[in-house]
């Protein structure tokens, strides 16, 4: 008779129950893992570096505060950025920061994602609102250029550049590969928003990509 194994221990549930009994060396596990990326989250929300880390701040405190009382209705993750992005924007408001317009792109804001100038006219004979000048294929360029340190280097000033919202979903999705269902919840965007964020920031950040592998972006 085979014998029945245990069912795995949810990372989750393991981590908070620790949390709770205040196992520092959890608490401090936690910090390591998101502290970077809720930094960088609220810096998007208020006016200054010293401002967003006292952000940070007052969510951790938060966070410990309300252990006892988080359900697990969403991951541990989701929860503590819905924390960060709640405090970040009262925090902004008091600061009577004015939202750049740019920032609320997907809220209904007209913006293309790819540059007009490189589709073919609405009333072109053969190809009415086709590519005139197709994405590039990277497929020739060798591995070890596009994982340079001044590739990356290109992408990571293409993301800091993007509008607040774009640059929050981008960074969650591709750089911290979040799932989309933890994005929506933790910054409190529709599907179809982050969908349409996602793919703008997407597009601007592989234009950039593109200009600097055609030479057209000075490094310097």
């Amino acid at each position: 008779m085979l014998e029945m194994l245990p069912a795995p221990v949810d990372a989750d549930d393991q981590l908070i129950a620790r949390l709770r009994s205040g196992d520092e060396a959890a608490f401090v596990s936690v910090v390591d893992r998101y502290g970077s990326l809720m930094l960088h989250i609220a810096m998007g929300h208020v006016r200054t570096r010293s401002v967003a880390e006292e952000v940070v701040q007052e969510t951790w405190l938060a966070v410990l505060a309300g252990l006892d009382r988080f359900e697990a209705r969403s991951s541990l993750k989701t929860w503590i950025l819905r924390i960060l992005v709640n405090r970040a924007k009262t925090r902004g408001a008091r600061e009577a920061r004015c939202v750049p317009f740019s920032s609320l792109a997907g809220n209904g804001a007209p913006e293309p994602a790819v540059d007009a100038s490189r589709f073919l006219a609405a009333d072109h004979d053969r190809w009415p609102g086709h590519w005139a000048v197709a994405p590039r294929s990277w497929a020739a360029i060798p591995d070890d250029r596009l994982l340079a340190r001044e590739t990356l280097g290109v992408i990571a000033r293409a993301i800091d550049g993007l509008p607040d919202r774009q640059r929050e979903v981008i960074v969650l999705r591709d750089v911290e590969g979040c799932d989309a269902s933890d994005v929506c919840a933790a910054l409190g965007v529709s599907e179809g928003n982050q969908r349409v964020l996602l793919h703008r920031a997407r597009s601007k950040v592989r234009a950039e990509l593109e200009r600097y592998l055609d030479g057209e972006v000075s490094t310097a």
